[in-house]
């Protein structure tokens, strides 16, 4: 769960089953009584007809709740963050960094620094194509100690530069309004 529409796609489900719900968050649903079998396996089904799923493995439900917290702090996050992201991460998830770092690795053949990157870039070529911010806001507001340090790792990562992504966008644009 990463969006703001998959929150409500569970929300809607669990008020269609008549599940109580204390909070909805990424990743993370808190009910207010213990579900049923039954309750558990409509639950299951309906969230896999949207797309989603409901986890039961502890491994499982911990990396989930690593990536949505990566995804929160670079999608969703205005502020940079004013500590090391292992010890944020650590403190947030009440896990040694280590430990979470050799599981997120384990699982999912990445390590926990990759995904941070992809998501980075990902975030950058948004706003980008956005246009509301210049490369030094966008790094700043990205955590990035510089923009050269941004856009050696777009490159690396896109094979493009900054410039070059954001400037395809407006060629892209004007083609369009030419047809």
């Amino acid at each position: 769960m990463v969006s703001i529409r998959c929150k409500m796609v569970v929300k809607s489900e669990l008020k269609r089953l008549g599940i109580r719900y204390a909070k909805v968050d990424l990743g993370e649903v808190e009910v207010n009584e213990s579900l049923t079998a039954d309750q558990r396996n409509q639950l299951k089904t309906a969230l896999l007809k949207s797309g989603l799923e409901l986890m039961d493995d502890n491994r499982a439900i911990l990396i989930e709740r690593i990536k949505n917290t990566i995804v929160e702090m670079v999608h969703y996050s205005d502020e940079p963050l004013k500590v090391n992201f292992s010890d944020f991460l650590s403190e947030k998830l009440n896990h040694d960094y280590t430990y979470l770092a050799n599981l997120f690795s384990e699982v999912t053949g990445i390590t926990i620094e990759h995904f941070i990157i992809a998501h980075k870039i990902e975030r950058v070529k948004e706003l980008l194509i956005y246009d509301e911010l210049n490369l030094t806001q966008i790094s700043y507001k990205l955590n990035y100690s510089s923009v050269a340090h941004l856009s050696n790792q777009f490159k690396k990562v896109t094979g493009l530069t900054p410039t070059f992504f954001k400037n395809l966008k407006v060629r892209k644009r004007t083609a369009l309004t030419q047809v």
